[in-house]
């Protein structure tokens, strides 16, 4: 899998824009990825913030705790304008949310990446790269 640019930390969710690469069922790497955040969003809450913890409570019989939104929604991103009309709206979002003054200053945002034209820390790869 290559997760390609992000823009995290909203006050309430996060978007992720990532791509598959291979013959691999994207609902599964949906799944893990949602499955492994949750398992150390617990583990991370159980420790510093147990208080915290109570208001993920579920009331689901198969789970302790739910992190996620049920249905979560997935876009499939078929061309390079869908794209980018979606890397737009993300970068943006934080901007519309009041969390900065300008897109690239927002610290969990992709933003800066773009507009540096700077990925050569390897955290996220251009989507044209």
């Amino acid at each position: 899998m290559r997760i390609v640019p992000i823009a995290i930390g909203m006050d309430n969710h996060i978007h992720i824009i990532w791509q598959v690469k291979g013959d691999i069922d994207t609902s599964e790497v949906q799944k893990q990825l949602l499955d492994g955040y949750s398992k150390c969003k617990k583990r991370d809450l159980e420790i510093y913030h147990s208080t915290v913890l109570t208001f993920f409570k579920s009331t689901q019989k198969d789970r302790g705790y739910h992190f996620w939104k049920l249905n979560s929604r997935s876009i499939e991103l078929y061309d390079d304008v869908i794209f980018q009309q979606k890397l737009d709206y993300i970068h943006f979002h934080s901007l519309k949310a009041g969390l900065c003054t300008l897109v690239e200053e927002y610290i969990y945002s992709s933003a800066r990446y773009y507009l540096e034209d700077n990925f050569s820390d390897g955290l996220l790869t251009h989507f044209r790269g």
